[in-house]
């Protein structure tokens, strides 16, 4: 995690931690055996980006600077490219954390029986986006499923 004072990832991880001993305490798609976790936030253009891991989903999250003209309306779908193809963000805006960008990885989170490992999959997930894609014989980058791209990962192996 960046140490630069605007580095949103330990307000993202507060303001998730008082939802999950708040609002989402006791549901049942609540996986005990998980915390919430920022993983990997870095700079990505004109925004931060990482892994946002909650006992309930694991999300990328993408949060834009306020200068940013991809900013749009809440549950707005904005596409972000990444080495490995571009995905699709839907908007939510919040009043704690502002405007942030969201794409679900896993809701429940019951595949996972330890933070380690869910850890460790959010860290293959970032290595993934930022791995380009493989070329077929023609020289054209062979694109991925959401799906594929979710294989890829938990299977530790590449696209």
């Amino acid at each position: 995690m960046s140490a630069r004072a605007d580095d949103p990832a330990a307000r993202i991880r507060e303001y998730f931690v008082a939802v999950a001993q708040g609002p989402m305490a006791g549901l049942p798609i609540v996986n005990p055996a998980l915390e919430v976790a920022t993983i990997g936030f870095a700079r990505q253009g004109e925004a931060w980006f990482g892994v946002l891991l909650t006992p309930w989903c694991m999300n990328l999250m993408l949060v834009p600077d306020p200068s940013c003209p991809c900013l749009r309306g809440e549950g707005d779908t904005q596409w972000w490219p990444f080495a490995s193809g571009d995905y699709p963000f839907v908007v939510h805006h919040c009043h704690r954390l502002g405007c942030y960008h969201a794409s679900s990885l896993f809701s429940p989170m019951f595949a996972f029986t330890t933070q380690a490992e869910a850890e460790a999959v959010a860290w293959q997930t970032l290595a993934q986006l930022h791995r380009p894609p493989e070329r077929d014989a023609g020289g054209d980058a062979k694109r991925l499923s959401r799906r594929g791209f979710l294989r890829s990962v938990l299977a530790g192996g590449g696209p």
